[in-house]
């Protein structure tokens, strides 16, 4: 097996992208890169649009077509990412689950409810323990790369994924904050009744501890209960709401000053949780739950380097809610590259 040196004397980074498996098409395997990529091929409680499971395959093939340099790293590449082989049987698992869920949501917008079904009730059941298990089975590979001295990025499927690996982060670190770019709050408690829901993910992420600080950016589609939540989190949470973040920008404040404002309020530590429905949806126009407004791409990645030249620290990332399209999967590969870079200059 060659060295990591041996690989980096050998790869030509100006030439064409292989098909061999892995990101950009870059040399490395588990054992020699820094960055392990788990793809979640995962969305079984989405709502509104399909697809996203098939983002983590989409993305890696379109990843291939990415120049390797990167203004802000332009080595980037050196550090070595490796993305782990996706499992065939989580997406199958995630195709049969979302059938079985499908039939619960079309129950529930006739306006009955699933307590009153017995099918509907196991069906449930049979959901919210199948996902706990993907919970599982993420926190392990996580951990498992971490203790090797490896960082680790989740690319979804929906944004319900990636839980797993935050509980692994908080096994590492007793303290942390997560940045949160997405259309959505996504802090509904068991929303439709699965406990595990896309729209649930930072209400789940709030019942770990050693998350101190979640700081959401470019939200627009908010339930009431969602802003009362917010309100009474005793400042544990902090919405920058994408009309008042345009508002500002309309009466001439910079958004450099913004992202000031906003990377002032994480923690040393920060996770980077990256819904592509945070973006203006004509850069991922076949995300799950697409929102008119939200950000440019390169407004979300001067708000990132900004975590980094205010001397935190990202110490993971995720990349979720990618739709089953070449374009949605070129802007998702660009994403992912630019955060792992950024990451590797923490």
């Amino acid at each position: 097996m060659a060295t990591k040196e041996e690989i980096l004397q050998n790869f030509d980074p100006n030439g064409i992208g292989v098909d061999n498996g892995n990101l950009l098409g870059l040399p490395f395997d588990y054992e020699s890169a820094n960055i392990i990529v788990f793809g979640v091929p995962w969305e079984v409680t989405v709502s509104y649009g399909f697809g996203t499971a098939a983002g983590p395959k989409r993305l890696l093939e379109a990843s291939r077509q990415l120049d390797l340099f990167d203004f802000d790293n332009p080595d980037g590449w050196e550090q070595g990412i490796f993305m782990a082989e996706i499992s065939a049987d989580i997406q199958q698992k995630s195709d049969d689950l979302r059938q079985k869920a499908t039939k619960i949501i079309e129950h529930l917008e006739q306006g009955k409810f699933v307590e009153d079904d017995p099918e509907m009730v196991q069906i449930l059941a049979e959901i919210n323990h199948e996902s706990q298990a993907l919970n599982q089975w993420l926190f392990e590979q996580a951990k498992t790369a971490m203790n090797q001295g490896k960082k680790v990025a989740v690319i979804g499927g929906d944004h319900s994924v990636p839980l797993g690996y935050m509980q692994a982060l908080a096994e590492c670190y007793p303290n942390f904050g997560i940045l949160h770019i997405d259309a959505h709050a996504d802090l509904r408690e068991a929303y439709e009744g699965f406990e595990f829901s896309h729209a649930s993910i930072m209400f789940n992420a709030l019942q770990i501890p050693q998350i101190s600080k979640l700081v959401q950016v470019g939200i627009r589609d908010i339930s009431e209960g969602e802003v009362n939540l917010i309100k009474q989190s005793e400042g544990r949470v902090s919405a920058y709401y994408d009309p008042m973040l345009k508002q500002k920008l309309y009466a001439g404040v910079t958004w450099l000053d913004l992202c000031k404002q906003i990377v002032a309020e994480l923690p040393q530590q920060v996770y980077i949780s990256f819904d592509v429905d945070g973006l203006d949806p004509k850069l991922c126009p076949h995300t799950g739950t697409p929102v008119p407004g939200g950000l440019e791409l390169e407004q979300a990645f001067c708000l990132f380097r900004e975590v980094v030249h205010s001397g935190r620290e990202i110490i993971g990332f995720d990349v979720v809610e990618v739709g089953d399209d070449e374009w949605d999967a070129n802007v998702g590969a660009r994403t992912v590259y630019k955060l792992c870079n950024l990451m590797s200059l923490t």
